[in-house]
């Protein structure tokens, strides 16, 4: 991509991501938010979820411990789980 890209434009593209990453990091008191990964803005910060297999004890970045138990839901920053939707352990509920 870089080679279609003039002079100005890397520098804008530059300071256009760390600026991204500064406010990105900012969000969700200061737990920070990935705007890159969704299509759509999340609506919440916090997510529903439902776990679909045992996983035990899981620490959330604010220091609670929440165990994972299958069929069982919990309320959820996106952050926190996101890693855990990914590999199946839990699963978003709309």
């Amino acid at each position: 991509m870089r080679a279609n890209l003039c002079d100005p434009e890397i520098e804008w593209f530059g300071r256009y991501s760390k600026n991204l990453a500064t406010y990105s990091s900012s969000l969700g008191d200061g737990i920070g938010l990935d705007l890159t990964q969704d299509i759509k803005p999340p609506k919440n910060i916090y997510v529903e979820v439902r776990c679909l297999k045992d996983y035990g004890e899981f620490e959330v970045e604010e220091g609670d411990i929440v165990v994972l138990q299958k069929n069982t839901t919990h309320y959820l920053p996106m952050n926190t789980c996101q890693h855990l939707i990914r590999l199946g352990v839990l699963q978003q509920v709309d």
